[in-house]
């Protein structure tokens, strides 16, 4: 019981409750001023959601590699590292899975598809060590180099698949055969591009969770990101721990490009620009104030929110951009916390005088 107690604190619960509610009113205001009515909006958003099994499924399929890119951005961040490279990450993930699918196709599904589903993720926890490593030896600030990684990594992944994987007459790599497909549940989901990689992503966050805290490991890890100083004095060793953080930051994100390939696209495109899903995770990670569990919800509401505003703007006429005011809104009242115990200062003291009396 006490442990439910720690776990359910003010802190956890209700304040990103708020913060959400007061995002939402945000996005109601300015509906209004811009002349929408919000409650058409609103309800538009969740009947795009759950109107029908095709778009439910759609809408999980938004939220995995959300959920992937929130928990690398936020197990970097809880090691005292800023990984902001959780797209270059994707990206390589991506081509080392379509790499694998595409190079060894002769293989029986049980081996192929876990060939390719660690392949991509070994490949993004490698290319997230790089910048690891370069902070541990060099002092270089990971900002720096996983934002420089990014832009490499797209180069890099491009080239691969132009000169050794590319569809001819398309801007594509071919399909991979169907042994190294992860789809599942699909005509419960009405042919919606539903897959494994959804249910990885849970294990992955209890896999975050248990070895955060609960492992020896986790807590020099910890350790590290609250006070790399005082940790090296107590003799943990911070530059490996700094390259095994970045690692296995890396690893998550590998994992959410490897499952749009083998679970979503079946291909991998010629990308002219970031696919986006790493710079999403850091808002997934904020929206959960970087605890897996938190990132979880976090990516169930930002996918929620993103397929849903393709609703928004069919049935209600409200712009789809609109719904990255609501988000912003969110995210701004989560770090902005004392906004937040402002609002919820009066229930506070009406609780308090309650419990006097």
């Amino acid at each position: 019981m006490d442990k439910l107690r720690k776990i359910f604190t003010l802190d956890s619960i209700i304040l990103p409750l708020v913060a959400i509610v007061l995002g939402l009113l945000v996005g109601a205001v300015v509906m209004l001023i811009g002349g929408y009515n919000p409650l058409v909006a609103y309800g538009a958003l969740v009947q795009r959601v759950i109107g029908n099994p095709y778009d439910f499924g759609e809408t999980i399929r938004q939220i995995t590699p959300l959920m992937f890119t929130g928990l690398a951005v936020a197990f970097a961040f809880r090691s005292g590292m800023f990984n902001i490279g959780a797209d270059g990450q994707v990206l390589i993930g991506m081509t080392v899975a379509t790499a694998i699918s595409l190079s060894f196709k002769g293989l029986p599904s049980a081996i192929l598809v876990p060939l390719a589903v660690i392949g991509g993720g070994i490949g993004g926890g490698l290319w997230a060590a790089i910048a690891g490593y370069l902070k541990a030896k060099r002092g270089i600030n990971e900002v720096i180099t996983t934002i420089m990684l990014n832009w490499t990594a797209l180069y890099f992944s491009n080239y691969i698949i132009r000169n050794f994987y590319l569809l001819k007459g398309q801007n594509r790599s071919e399909n991979i055969d169907a042994s190294a497909s992860m789809t599942f549940l699909n005509d419960v989901f009405n042919n919606a591009r539903v897959h494994w990689g959804t249910v990885i992503a849970l294990l992955t966050a209890v896999f975050f969770f248990v070895y955060l805290w609960k492992t020896k490991q986790g807590y020099e890890m910890r350790s590290v990101g609250l006070n790399p100083n005082a940790a090296e004095y107590a003799g943990m060793n911070v530059g490996r721990n700094i390259v095994k953080a970045m690692f296995i930051s890396g690893v998550f994100a590998g994992l959410a490009g490897t499952f749009e390939v083998l679970g979503v696209f079946h291909y991998q495109s010629v990308f002219a620009a970031s696919p986006g899903y790493g710079f999403d995770g850091i808002a997934v990670a904020l929206l959960g104030m970087n605890h897996p569990f938190g990132v979880v919800l976090g990516s169930i509401l930002y996918g929620v929110l993103t397929y849903g505003s393709a609703g928004m703007s069919f049935s209600a006429g409200v712009p789809p951009e609109l719904i990255k005011i609501v988000i912003g809104s969110i995210i701004f009242f989560i770090a902005a916390q004392g906004i937040v115990r402002i609002v919820l200062k009066p229930f506070y003291l009406k609780r308090k005088k309650e419990k006097v009396s």
